[in-house]
């Protein structure tokens, strides 16, 4: 039931990613679903889901984007791996502390593009931090949290994060 469901989840995101939001862009700003995804699923059920799904969604995302297929499959599968340890290691995950840890890592996801590309001299890094990956990291962090407080108000998050990593 679980490979079914992630397995839904990135045959879902990857089309809804690559045609639907660029279209629906806010201040020019399109924020990465598989991101949030991938940390959701890394924090909820661990290491392993987090890191193969990520791979996953990462290999596939960038199969439709400008990215190259290695960087991304290592990036979201990283960032997987990375929230499914930060998961274990919680033991009281709230909304805000989601929200405050996907600022972060979208942050630095987004900071890879800039330090990889050599940019021109008018737009160094702190232009690419201030006009691209910190309004994507805030949006990235809104998106995440709203989802994680949905699951939170409705669902037993702590009991499902007990009994996936069983």
């Amino acid at each position: 039931m679980k490979t079914f469901i992630y397995g839904a989840i990135i045959v879902g995101i990857v089309p809804v990613q690559s045609v639907l939001l660029p279209h629906l862009t806010l201040w020019g700003v399109k924020p990465d679903l598989g991101l949030v995804a991938v940390c959701l699923i890394g924090l909820i059920s661990g290491e392993l889901d987090g890191l193969l799904v990520g791979v996953a969604i990462g290999w596939a995302l960038s199969l439709f984007s400008a990215q190259d297929v290695i960087t991304g499959a290592m990036l979201k599968g990283g960032l997987g791996f990375i929230a499914g340890l930060a998961g274990r290691q919680m033991v009281y995950l709230s909304p805000l502390v989601l929200v405050v840890g996907l600022l972060a890592m979208s942050c630095l996801v987004g900071l890879v593009t800039p330090i990889v590309l050599k940019l021109n001299p008018q737009q160094d890094v702190l232009w690419a931090v201030w006009n691209v990956a910190l309004p994507q990291a805030c949006l990235d962090a809104v998106i995440g949290g709203a989802i994680y407080w949905l699951m939170w108000s409705q669902f037993n998050i702590e009991q499902l994060m007990s009994e996936s990593r069983m």
